[in-house]
């Protein structure tokens, strides 16, 4: 079995990351590509001492990119969404 550590790779600070974070009390995260949303509310509660209500994942697929006349791609990459229970908030991202 994966560690927290193993799963939530990093947390995500956007523009849009941090108005959902504001209005609606979702943080984002960059997460392990082959965790589930079971796995993922497990390691964000243990990690944080917070109450997760929902969890949403979205797979994004890696951009190609070109460098004069060769190019490559970046690597596919597994974004969580995690809905907080009400009263509850991550003090990590309160200073960032």
């Amino acid at each position: 079995m994966k560690s927290n550590l193993d799963i939530i790779r990093r947390p995500l600070i956007t523009e849009k990351a941090t108005r959902l974070q504001e209005e609606l009390n979702k943080y984002a995260f960059e997460v392990d590509r082959h965790s589930n949303k079971i796995e993922i509310k497990r390691a964000v509660e243990e990690r944080f001492g917070v109450v997760v209500t929902k969890v949403h994942t979205i797979n994004v697929s890696g951009k190609v990119k070109t460098l004069g006349r060769f190019s490559g791609r970046r690597p596919d990459w597994k974004k969580a969404i995690v809905t907080l229970a009400e009263g509850e908030k991550i003090e990590l991202f309160e200073g960032a």
